[in-house]
């Protein structure tokens, strides 16, 4: 009997301190290596017109063995770049993006569906122009490796979602029959802190 409860305070002993040894790990976006590009609809279906966000910041923070963590990114909004020069000058301005009044977006989530401690899920909400509005994201692919120049470790993503433009009050060309739906895909990489 003794013995028995002796295995029984060690095997509690040692699952606590696998827990206690878990712990959140702050990873630091890399402006380099991280771009939300969005597409957006022209003419109600004539084609689909690509562009992205040239200036990305933020933090994710991450317990892969407890499945949990957060993500917050700043999105530079007069960092948006498209192929039409035209378009470019125009996204900052007050028919889209109003950057002057509203300089960044914000995007809070909590990833979740985690498998294998990498998440497959991101329920958030995206603020822009002022406005918040819930915006979920799906993990297409999440891989960590240990760098092998800085020596840290990077993880880096690849997600994709979708929103509604006119709900941030960005309804330009919907007389015209433009689709309001905007799809996001976002590549990022981020570098865990030393």
């Amino acid at each position: 009997m003794k013995t028995r409860s002796l295995a029984l305070v060690l095997f509690a002993a040692t699952a606590f301190a696998g827990t206690a040894l878990a712990a959140p790990v702050t990873y630091t976006a890399d402006p380099d290596h991280t771009h939300p590009e969005f597409e957006v609809d022209h003419f109600g279906g004539v084609s689909v017109w690509r562009g992205f966000f040239k200036h990305t910041t933020g933090t994710i923070v991450m317990d892969k063995a407890a499945g949990t963590g957060t993500v917050d990114m700043d999105i530079d909004m007069k960092s948006a770049v498209m192929p039409n020069d035209a378009l470019t000058a125009e996204l900052p301005g007050d028919k889209f993006f109003q950057a002057d009044k509203y300089p960044t977006a914000h995007y809070h989530g909590t990833l979740g569906g985690f498998v294998d401690g990498a998440p497959t899920t991101v329920t958030g909400e995206l603020t822009l122009r002022g406005v918040t509005k819930p915006v979920d994201l799906k993990i297409l692919s999440f891989k960590c490796f240990m760098h092998p120049l800085r020596k840290v470790e990077d993880c880096g993503a690849d997600a994709t979602g979708t929103f509604n433009r006119d709900d941030f009050g960005m309804d330009f060309g919907k007389a015209y029959g433009f689709k309001m739906g905007v799809t996001l895909r976002i590549q990022v990489e981020a570098f865990a802190g030393k």
